[in-house]
């Protein structure tokens, strides 16, 4: 590929994703500028970019999110993800179901045939863990959906990361919007919490992601990373993390990023991991997206590059179609 051709095909990468949400006060209109449509929900642009001439431009960008132009190598089965780990499918059922919904869940899990190389992890409500440990396919591991920021004790209506591996809990999702956004936890406490959760020895799916103003505003790479801060600077080790972007504007509201979108967004954060903690990390962590996952479009998100995976709300609470999101693995193995 030559160089000519290499700029017109990142000219219509970036520009095949310069929608972020239907929304009236996102519209685009022909007239702005090729720079401001690329930044769009994501940082504003510095004004100096106006000046660019747009082949400097698209160089920029080539430089700053690691889009190889390379000459292609011999096509050969893969599977195309840019994390070294395997695909990691969590399935939070948050405040929902009954002894008998949860029975009959389990019970099409149980049946359901489930791609091999991929983690799989189910997040009951606290209650039905035990349920669930008891009678769950060993194929499939138990996620809390919240822990304490430490030891337990007097601490009305907490759960401790003790309790939860003495019930054989292994993972912990932390971070979750409703917890940061109706609950009210901070960055540096939830940081915090992951810290001690690892250090107890306990995974943790660690989500990050912004609010529907704060990708109107240009503003999507400094939430998320300030949130992927809080995370560094309390953990002792990434070696069990998981990182979920999960764009809050796209949680249960059958809103979902276009995979253009979240590739964008995911291919920055692994920047950032290797930039602000190490290649080593930013290579071996899982990034998985979330927000409004179902078996109708986890196939195509799932081709992207940096998408490891997916934590899934509500789709999860239907065995067959939480089967599918898992299997949709297969959709990664492509000619590169």
């Amino acid at each position: 590929m030559n160089g000519n051709s290499t700029m017109c095909h990142l000219k219509r990468r970036f520009q095949h994703t310069n929608t972020i949400i239907h929304h009236p006060s996102m519209a685009v209109t022909s007239s702005t500028s090729l720079s401001s449509q690329l930044y769009i929900g994501l940082r504003r642009p510095s004004p100096k970019f106006e000046s660019f001439t747009s082949q400097s431009f698209f160089q920029s960008v080539h430089s700053n999110l690691r889009l190889s132009v390379s000459a292609p190598k011999p096509s050969r089965p893969v599977v195309a993800m840019a994390g070294s780990g395997k695909f990691f499918v969590g399935g939070n059922w948050k405040c929902n179901g009954t002894k008998d919904s949860i029975s009959k869940l389990i019970s099409d899990l149980n049946g359901a045939k489930l791609e091999p190389d991929v983690d799989v992890v189910v997040a009951p409500p606290f209650v039905y863990i035990d349920q669930v440990k008891n009678s769950i396919t060993d194929r499939i591991e138990i996620s809390a959906q919240n822990s304490w920021v430490g030891k337990g004790g007097a601490f009305t209506g907490e759960i401790s990361v003790e309790q939860l591996k003495d019930l054989g809990v292994k993972w912990v999702i932390l971070g979750h919007s409703e917890r940061r956004h109706i609950i009210g936890e901070k960055d540096e406490f939830i940081g915090k919490k992951a810290g001690y959760a690892l250090s107890e020895g306990l995974g943790v799916i660690a989500c990050i992601g912004e609010l529907l103003q704060d990708r109107e505003a240009g503003k999507t790479f400094d939430v998320v990373f300030e949130q992927l801060k809080a995370y560094a600077d309390a953990v002792p080790s990434w070696d069990n993390i998981v990182i979920a972007y999960e764009p809050v504007w796209a949680i249960g509201t059958g809103k979902v990023a276009t995979p253009q979108q979240a590739q964008e967004v995911h291919a920055a954060i692994r920047d950032w991991l290797k930039k602000n903690v190490s290649a080593e990390v930013a290579s071996k962590t899982r990034v998985i997206y979330g927000g409004s996952v179902n078996g109708g479009n986890s196939a195509e998100l799932a081709k992207e590059e940096d998408i490891d995976g997916f934590l899934v709300g509500g789709a999860s609470l239907k065995g067959p179609e939480f089967a599918a999101i898992v299997n949709s693995v297969t959709s990664k193995k492509v000619a590169a």
